[in-house]
């Protein structure tokens, strides 16, 4: 008896953990997603993608000037102009923890001149997965002169 408690309970276990796996690999999936809406949001200058991506009290937070600021999302969204995708763009997500219905994803876009790199803080909502908050450093990229042409002599 006791060796079939022992199996019942292993098995019981190995469900659970199952279960934990494929519902951690489907919440990643969505928060996937919402990072990709704003991505390609940023990418093309689609407010509407990117709004998308963010819960109503959504902030960006950044240092500048000595001191943080804030930007509320109806703020943010207001200074998007559909554009085409910048050839020198690119973004990728470095990393997502998460933790029951709390993320957090590091994610980078480099453009021609700056490498940025969001911080965004998830909660998951009837809605989904969404953005609830966004801290931002930016850096400007080193460029290097092309070297001068040798003189001849």
């Amino acid at each position: 008896m006791r060796k079939v408690f022992l199996f019942i309970s292993v098995i019981v276990l190995c469900l659970n953990v199952n279960a934990q796996i494929n519902e951690t690999s489907n919440d990643l999936a969505l928060i996937e997603k919402t990072i990709n809406l704003y991505i390609e949001g940023q990418a093309t200058g689609d407010s509407t993608m990117v709004g998308s991506s963010f819960h109503n009290t959504w902030q960006l937070k950044y240092f500048a000037d000595n001191e943080i600021n804030v930007v509320t999302k109806s703020k943010y969204i207001t200074g998007f102009k559909k554009h085409d995708r910048p050839k020198n763009w690119s973004a990728r997500t470095v990393f997502v923890d998460i933790t029951n219905n709390v993320a957090i994803a590091k994610v980078e876009i480099s453009t021609a001149t700056l490498l940025f790199v969001d911080y965004f803080h998830f909660m998951k909502t009837n809605q989904g997965w969404l953005i609830v908050d966004k801290i931002s450093a930016r850096t400007p990229h080193k460029l290097v002169e092309p070297a001068a042409p040798k003189a001849k002599s």
